[in-house]
C-alpha cells in the first residue's frame, strides 16, 4: 500500500520505517530540507536502536523515501499517517498547531479517496475536528476518512515496540476505515483492538497515565521506606509476584521524564478540568514526580555546607538509557540547581551530551561551570560528590574502587539504585539512594 507519513520524529519516522519493513511503499515528509538529506544519507536524526539499519535497508530496496514536497507525497497516497508533535502548552494543554498545519496540507493536496490516520497523541475529540477541518478545506471531490491509531512505543526500544507491539489500537467511525487499517497492519500479525475514535484517543492517555501513576506510587512508597527502615527493592519484589499488580514499573527512582508521561498526565488533567472534573489520582502523580526529581539534590544540600566551588560528577543526562532525548529528564532540574549554587560540574552521557550542550554550553554557566567528558571514570576524577541520573550500562559497570580511587571524597547520590548498599558501605563509600 502507498503510505505517506507526516513528521519524522520518534512517532513518524519509526512508524514509516516499520511500515516499509513490512512491505509498504512509504514516503516520510518533513519541512526540514537538511533533515531530509540526512535521512537520505542513511543517518537517523534520533538515537534509536536498529533504526538506522532499517532506514538504510528499506531506502536501498526502494520502499522508503523522504521529501519536503508534501503535495506530491499526499496527492495519491492510499493512507496518510500524521506523526507530528503535540507539545505541551504552558497551561498543560496540547498544542495542536502542527496537526492543523498537516491537516490543511492534506486537504489541499489529496486527489483520490484517502484514509488519514492520526498517530500523534491528541486530546479526546481531536480526530473529529481533524476530519471536519480537512473537509472544510478540501479542493478535490474525494472521500476522506479519519482514524485514530495511537502509538505505544517506548523510547530506546521504539523499533522493537512497533514491530512486536502487544496490541494495535485502531479507532474508526466507518467499516471502510477499519478494514483499510486492518489491511495495513496485516503483515505485522499482531492483535488488533478496534474501537471508536474517542475511545482510541482515551486508551492512549489512560495507558500512559496509569504507568505514570505506578511510578509515582512506588516513589512515594520508597520515600516512606527510608523513614521507617524498609527497603523498596524488597517491597517491589514482594509486590511483583501478585498477578493483579504485575512486575513492571515498580522500580523506584528520581521520577519519570521523556516526551510522553509528563505531557500526557498534564494533558489529561487539563482535559478533565475543562469538563469540570478533577482527576485526583493523576494530579497526585504529577505532584509526586515534580518533587521526586530533585529529592537527592536536597538530601545533598542538607549534608553539605555549600555546592559553591565543589567539583560535582554527573553520570547520565538523558531521561532513560537507549535514547538521546532530554525532555523532562531529571538531570535538567538538578544541573540547573547545581549551577545556580556555584557547582563545577563534570558530566558524562554516552549519547546525550550534544543535546545537553544546546542548553548548557561547556564552560562558565550561571554561578558555576560545566565540562563534558567521554567516560564515567573521567567524570569521577577529583570529584567531591557524584550524582547518578541515568542507568546507562557504562555507569552500571562502575566498581566501588572507581569511586574510591578517583573521587576526592567518595560521596555518591544514586537516583537509579544501581549499586548494592552493603557493597558500597563496606567499600567505605558514603552512598545514598532511593527508598533503601
Amino acid at each position: 500500500m502507498k503510505i505517506a507519513v507526516a513528521g519524522t520524529g520518534y512517532v513518524g519516522l519509526v512508524a514509516g520505517v516499520c511500515f516499509a519493513e513490512k512491505g509498504h511503499n512509504v514516503t516520510c515528509v518533513d519541512v526540514d530540507e537538511a533533515k531530509v538529506k540526512l535521512m537520505e544519507s542513511g543517518v537517523s536524526p534520533i538515537y534509536e536502536e536498529d533504526l538506522e539499519e532499517l532506514m538504510q535497508k528499506n531506502y536501498k530496496e526502494g520502499r522508503l523515501h523522504y521529501t519536503t514536497d508534501y503535495t506530491s507525497a499526499y496527492k495519491d497516497a492510499d493512507a496518510i499517517f500524521i506523526g507530528v508533535g503535540t507539545p505541551e502548552m504552558p497551561d498543560g494543554s496540547a498544542n495542536l498547531s502542527y496537526i492543523a498545519t498537516v491537516a490543511r496540507q492534506i486537504a489541499e493536496s489529496v486527489e483520490k479517496d484517502c484514509l488519514v490516520v492520526v498517530k500523534s497523541t491528541v486530546p479526546i475529540g481531536t480526530n473529529d475536528k481533524v476530519e471536519q477541518f480537512i473537509k472544510d478545506f478540501l479542493i478535490h471531490d474525494v472521500k476522506i476518512d479519519v482514524a485514530s491509531n495511537p502509538e505505544f512505543l517506548a523510547q530506546g526500544s521504539a523499533v522493537h515496540d512497533t514491530l512486536h507491539a502487544a496490541r494495535i489500537i485502531i479507532g474508526t467511525e466507518s467499516k471502510e476505515a477499519e478494514d483499510k487499517l486492518r489491511e495495513i497492519y496485516a503483515p505485522f500479525d499482531l492483535p488488533i483492538v478496534a474501537v471508536n475514535r474517542r475511545s482510541a484517543e482515551m486508551i492512549k492517555y489512560a495507558s500512559n497515565d496509569f504507568l505514570a501513576l505506578k511510578i509515582s506510587y512506588m516513589n512515594d512508597i520508597a520515600n516512606l521506606c527510608e523513614l521507617v527502615g524498609a527497603n523498596i527493592e524488597d517491597v517491589a519484589e514482594g509486590m511483583s509476584y501478585d498477578a493483579r499488580i504485575g512486575k513492571n514499573f515498580l522500580k523506584a527512582g528520581i521520577g519519570y521524564g521523556g516526551s510522553c508521561f509528563p505531557k500526557d498526565t498534564k494533558a489529561l488533567k487539563f482535559l478533565a478540568a475543562q469538563h469540570g472534573y478533577k482527576l485526583r489520582t493523576v494530579e497526585a502523580a504529577v505532584a509526586v514526580n515534580a518533587e521526586q526529581k530533585t529529592r537527592l539534590f536536597h538530601k545533598a544540600a542538607d549534608r553539605l555546607i555549600t555546592f559553591h566551588g565543589l567539583k560535582v560528577a554527573v553520570l547520565g543526562l538523558t531521561f532513560k538509557p537507549g535514547t538521546d532525548d532530554l525532555r523532562e529528564a531529571p538531570s535538567l532540574d538538578n544541573v540547573e540547581l547545581l549551577l545556580q549554587n556555584g557547582a563545577d560540574i563534570i558530566a558524562y552521557d554516552p549519547v546525550g551530551i550534544p543535546n545537553f550542550q544546546k542548553k548548557y554550553p561547556e564552560g562558565k554557566c550561571l554561578n558555576g561551570s560545566i565540562t563534558y567528558v567521554s567516560s564515567p571514570q573521567e567524570t569521577l576524577k577529583g570529584a567531591n560528590i557524584c550524582f547518578i541520573f541515568t542507568e546507562w550500562g557504562e555507569i552500571k559497570a562502575l566498581k566501588p574502587t572507581d569511586f574510591l580511587q578517583k573521587m576526592r571524597t567518595p560521596l555518591v547520590y544514586d537516583g537509579r539504585n544501581l549499586f548494592d548498599l552493603n557493597t558500597m558501605k563496606n567499600a567505605g563509600i558514603e552512598y545514598y539512594s532511593i527508598g533503601r
